[in-house]
């Protein structure tokens, strides 16, 4: 065949190549259905396309190009909060929307997984001394970049053997799908191993550069491990494996704090999973406790004193703070001019008053066990979002007695009536002459309101003076049933037996500032005593600050890991935006939530 003619000095293309073909080819075609056929076939208009394009990725490969970063993912929603927090205009806004949609998120996770990827240069040669008896011996060779293995080691205790102990999904060592847990590693670089400390042979690994050659004994195979269903926890707990001593290798470890959203990779070790950070473009997963094992260290840790409530009698009563409006009149009217029906106000004593006297306090008791020995540390979540037309998940607001829930309470129920709600208690009291039947309580006998408590039905009650107050469930699903958003504050060792997939709860923590702030922002409040009238009410002493700041530091410490949101009210106004803020949020956007609630 003659040689293709091009212009002098130009090395042909490929596509340069393809096009000149047939007229090259023609002369050495004798029957014209052949040279219809090669027309056709290098004609072929699709096979142009795929000459240019692989032309195309060709020069890109010979330029060699090297990403600016690769955490632009984490870069664009480091952005999108930082303009959330500047003055809306268009152009902001225009970019916001922009950012957080699907595609431009998901096509900038793609650019970080590829930035992530090592081009270095091609494996050497495998060396030719190898005994021709070792047949059972692998030669593994791998490129070594900035990353890690993404491999531990062990040494066994039988046979003094080195070992994989775990290959970390993602890591470079998983990629490679040329090392499995088992094998039996014999040399690194030429040294062998037999003789030496695992933490020698890591400062081997960590001294080299370039290409490392591994020489291993392979595993006995098991069968292909199927694919594991997506599993994401939430840790309840902060987590650092520098700080671990019982981790297998600090540097494989993943450090997190309370919060995160873990995406699970592995859990054939029993003692050490391993996770990622959900959303994190890095595919090497890190390695943390088990729920089991940190269970297990928790209990161990957790002294005694540390449990929330004193136990009064066999009926598990507890000596908490009273909430419902007894006696004080109801005859606030807001600055909308409709009434708070069924609005809560403390009756939680002071100190001085607990000395004198308890007999405005009640005991809020409940017919469930609370369950003391539960140990926090992951939680198995899913996304939720609220889909239009359904109901609104229940909002708990839980703090220390005068920290503002009240207050808080009733700016959002000014803001918007026709939007949020309270309910209205029952109780076992005679109604007065100026009340209505389900406005300021739902009226009920003594023997019927113990019925409804030997059925569960109260979220939590108590007992004032020979009459019985209570939170129904009915009455919250009455508010949620009215596409309205119920807002409650109870007890936070009640909260547990509200999250149900029903009402979804959104727990907000309001906490005070610090005794500093408190002095001088409740230099005008005034705490009810609990007697039988406001005239009683009394300005805030440094005894109630100091109470006041001690029990929120012990609520966020045994309750803490139930909180989604805590808001420090040092500022009311600026507490309210907040809150309200957080509530808009919860209503329009994806939010992780205890699996449960996303089966029913």
């Amino acid at each position: 065949m003659p040689a293709l003619a091009t212009g002098a000095g130009h090395e042909p293309g490929l596509y340069e190549l393809l096009a000149a073909l047939p007229s090259q080819l023609q002369p050495h075609v004798s029957r014209p259905e052949d040279n219809t056929f090669l027309q056709d076939m290098f004609g072929e208009r699709s096979l142009h396309s795929l000459v240019k394009i692989h032309e195309r990725l060709q020069h890109f490969e010979e330029s060699k190009p090297v990403p600016v970063q690769d955490n632009a993912a984490t870069l664009a929603h480091e952005v999108c909060e930082e303009l959330e927090e500047k003055s809306a205009n268009e152009e902001i806004k225009e970019l916001l929307n922009l950012l957080t949609k699907l595609h431009i998120e998901s096509l900038l996770k793609v650019h970080d997984t590829v930035a992530m990827k090592n081009y270095d240069p091609e494996l050497p040669p495998l060396p030719e001394d190898i005994d021709d008896d070792e047949d059972s011996v692998k030669i593994i060779r791998l490129v070594k970049n900035k990353e890690p293995l993404g491999a531990t080691i062990m040494r066994d205790d039988h046979t003094g053997a080195i070992l994989v102990a775990r290959i970390m999904r993602g890591g470079a060592a998983d990629r490679s799908g040329l090392i499995h847990v088992g094998d039996e590693l014999k040399e690194v670089n030429g040294i062998p191993v037999d003789d030496k400390k695992p933490e020698e042979i890591i400062r081997i690994l960590a001294q080299s550069k370039g290409a490392i050659t591994f020489k291993v004994v392979p595993a006995v195979k098991d069968e292909p491990p199927t694919k594991e269903p997506k599993v994401f926890l939430k840790a309840l707990f902060d987590y650092d494996p520098k700080d671990d001593n019982a981790i297998p290798c600090k540097e494989a470890g993943l450090a997190f704090k309370k919060g995160s959203i873990l995406q699970i990779m592995s859990q054939d070790d029993a003692t050490w999973w391993q996770a990622k950070l959900e959303g994190d473009a890095n595919p090497r997963a890190g390695l943390i406790p088990s729920k089991q094992f940190q269970e297990r260290r928790f209990a161990l840790r957790r002294p005694v004193a540390t449990l929330p409530f004193q136990r009064t009698s066999s009926r598990r009563s507890y000596d908490v703070a009273v909430e419902f409006a007894e006696e004080i009149e109801e005859d606030d009217e807001n600055s909308s001019g409709f009434h708070l029906a069924g609005f809560r106000r403390s009756f939680r004593l002071s100190r001085r008053d607990k000395k004198k006297t308890n007999k405005s306090m009640y005991e809020c008791k409940k017919s469930e066990v609370y369950d003391t020995a539960d140990v926090p540390t992951y939680e198995e979540v899913a996304p939720y979002r609220r889909q239009s037309g359904a109901k609104h998940r229940l909002v708990v607001l839980v703090g220390p007695t005068g920290v503002g829930l009240n207050e808080l309470k009733r700016k959002l129920l000014i803001s918007d009536p026709q939007h949020f709600s309270v309910t209205v208690p029952h109780t076992s009291r005679a109604k007065r002459n100026q009340e209505s039947d389900g406005v300021e309580y739902h009226f009920i006998s003594k023997s019927l309101f113990e019925t409804d408590i030997q059925n569960n039905k109260f979220v939590e009650y108590g007992e004032y003076k020979g009459n019985y107050y209570g939170t129904s469930l009915d009455s919250i699903r009455s508010v949620l049933s009215k596409n309205k958003v119920c807002l409650l504050d109870v007890q936070p060792h009640m909260i547990k037996h509200l999250r149900t997939a029903e009402f979804k709860p959104y727990v907000v923590f309001v906490k005070p500032p610090t005794i500093e702030k408190l002095r001088e922002t409740r230099k005008s409040g005034r705490v009810i005593s609990g007697k039988d009238d406001k005239a009683s009410a009394k300005p805030f002493t440094e005894e109630d600050f100091q109470e006041m700041v001690n029990s929120a530091q012990s609520l966020e410490l045994q309750h803490g890991h139930l909180f989604e949101k805590v808001i420090v009210n040092d500022d009311l106004s600026a507490a309210f935006g907040e809150l309200r803020s957080a509530l808009k949020k919860v209503e329009m956007e994806t939010h992780w939530v205890p699996v449960s609630w996303t089966h029913s």
